[in-house]
């Protein structure tokens, strides 16, 4: 009989070292879990702000492309002899006087082609840029959505909360 007892002591006790290793292990897939989670929130959060910023960054370049264009149109118009009556020394940075002759103009007119035109490679160079760093935050996150899955997996699903 003591025999017996000494057995289930001893089986209870190794059922219960191996529920509190079972605890534990299911403790440290929550934390990698909850680590994992907290990861792909942060990508997230990047991506969002990454994404903004090159939504802003655009925006501004579209508007600054749009100012050179209508900057070159009313200089084509005073080129072809149209009426000016919209012009100003603001919108132009030079005043049209009596005094300005064509060859001003038409330099002023080639300035404004080559901002246009820098401008023009800063936006492609933006987008390019923009695309590659929504390609690279995509990724991540998608590696961090991955590895929160197989930690999921990994957990069998048991004891989620």
């Amino acid at each position: 009989m003591t025999d017996n007892t000494d057995k289930s002591i001893h089986l209870t006790q190794q059922w219960l070292t191996e529920i509190q290793v079972l605890r534990q292990q299911m403790a440290e897939l929550r934390q990698e879990r909850d680590q994992a989670w907290e990861s792909s929130q942060k990508w997230c959060r990047l991506y969002n702000t990454e994404a903004e910023q090159r939504r802003l960054e655009s925006q501004k370049s579209q508007q600054a492309i749009a100012s050179v264009k209508a900057e070159v149109e009313k200089l084509q118009a005073v080129d072809i002899g149209t009426d000016v009556g919209s012009l100003t020394a603001n919108s132009l940075q030079l005043e049209i006087s009596p005094q300005t002759t064509w060859e001003q103009l038409k330099v002023k007119l080639i300035t404004l082609a080559q901002e246009r035109d820098r401008l023009l490679q800063a936006l492609k160079t933006e987008q390019e840029s923009h695309f590659q760093t929504r390609k690279s935050l995509t990724t991540a996150l998608g590696d961090a959505i991955d590895s929160l899955a197989k930690a999921r997996v990994g957990s069998g699903g048991a004891g989620e909360d």
